[in-house]
């Protein structure tokens, strides 16, 4: 397929270790029946037939995934290319049901990390589903191997989008750093070598400054407005701030006068001449203007014609723009000579 990502050909031993341990994690995790999927309280006396019953959505998941079982080399090698030339949905979703304890096995590695498991193993199915997607069966790779990738990278994805309220990590180069800065300072640390960002930098392959900006979120912490400034006092953080709706109307204002003085500009040099125009565009207003005498060159006259001329031109756009802004208040117009 043409958006197949490239994967190593050589199977990664961690990918295809996902697949086949898979059955003693759930021997520990699953119950052996549905009973046991919730918690009855004894009853206070023999007559009262109430029971309160608490509910773990994490084991019942478990129960009802560890009935698929891993499929075959052969198995999924045939429903992979079912899928890939005859886009057969009974297929795509064989290969995903048969990969679901694998992304369970993997969210439990970063559990530690994201304490709500099931969140982890909802973003790790989203990467199964995209992995089952760009498989390519004809690579001759497990789509165990494959998908460990994928599921690994939803996950990772997700804990730094929501680790914190303000995020850290926004962009490729710094999730890298995000994610190895810690083993780059030890293994630097061990030679004896102060680890100073601009090595951090090179031995991740990224600026010095998205190192910088890393070490900086992760030295911060995120800060309630609501929070007291102190112990003994009742203003909050968010009861010190200015005020940002006079600062927004200015520039609502500001916004709405430059479209105004734009269009009068536009109307009073559509009735110029040629030389007018030209001493207004190329001098008057150009980022580079021309100088007097190449303009005077052009028109075959004398430079004190076109400073004479210039001079006229200023005067007659300040009595425009006088007139026009006459019901503005406020506004002051000059333009140099």
């Amino acid at each position: 397929m043409d958006d197949t990502v490239k994967m190593p050909v050589a199977e990664d031993k961690a990918g295809l270790e996902a697949a086949e341990d898979e059955s003693a994690l759930f021997a520990q995790l699953v119950p052996k029946d549905e009973d046991a999927l919730v918690e009855e309280e004894e009853p206070q006396d023999a007559g009262d037939r109430l029971q309160l019953i608490r509910y773990d959505p994490l084991r019942h998941y478990l129960l009802e995934i560890s009935k698929y079982e891993p499929l075959s080399q052969d198995e999924e090698q045939r429903l992979a290319k079912l899928l890939r030339d005859r886009q057969d949905r009974e297929a795509a979703r064989k290969l995903v049901t048969s990969n679901l304890k694998l992304v369970v096995k993997v969210a439990f590695l970063y559990n530690k990390v994201y304490a709500n498991l099931m969140d982890l193993i909802q973003e790790g199915n989203v990467g199964l589903l995209q992995a089952v997607r760009k498989f390519d069966p004809d690579r001759g790779t497990r789509l165990s191997t494959y998908a460990t990738w994928w599921i690994k990278a939803y996950i990772i994805k997700f804990i730094l989008d929501n680790f914190r309220i303000v995020r850290v990590g926004t962009t490729n180069d710094r999730r890298k750093v995000l994610l190895n800065l810690r083993k780059e300072k030890r293994k630097l640390e061990a030679q004896g070598i102060t680890a100073s960002p601009q090595l951090i930098a090179q031995a991740l392959d990224v600026s010095e400054e998205d190192v910088i900006a890393v070490e900086k979120s992760i030295q911060s912490h995120d800060l309630s407005l609501n929070q007291k400034v102190g112990e003994d006092s009742e203003a909050s953080y968010l009861d010190n701030l200015a005020s940002t709706e006079e600062l927004i109307d200015e520039r609502l204002a500001a916004g709405e006068l430059k479209e105004f003085i734009d269009a009068k500009f536009s109307e009073f040099s559509s009735g110029l001449s040629e030389k007018e125009q030209i001493i207004l565009q190329q001098r008057l207003i150009a980022e580079e203007p021309l100088t007097l005498q190449a303009i005077a060159d052009k028109y075959g006259v004398t430079r004190e014609a076109i400073r004479v001329s210039e001079k006229r031109l200023v005067e007659k756009i300040k009595a425009y723009m006088k007139e026009a802004l006459r019901d503005i208040r406020d506004v002051r117009f000059s333009l140099g000579d």
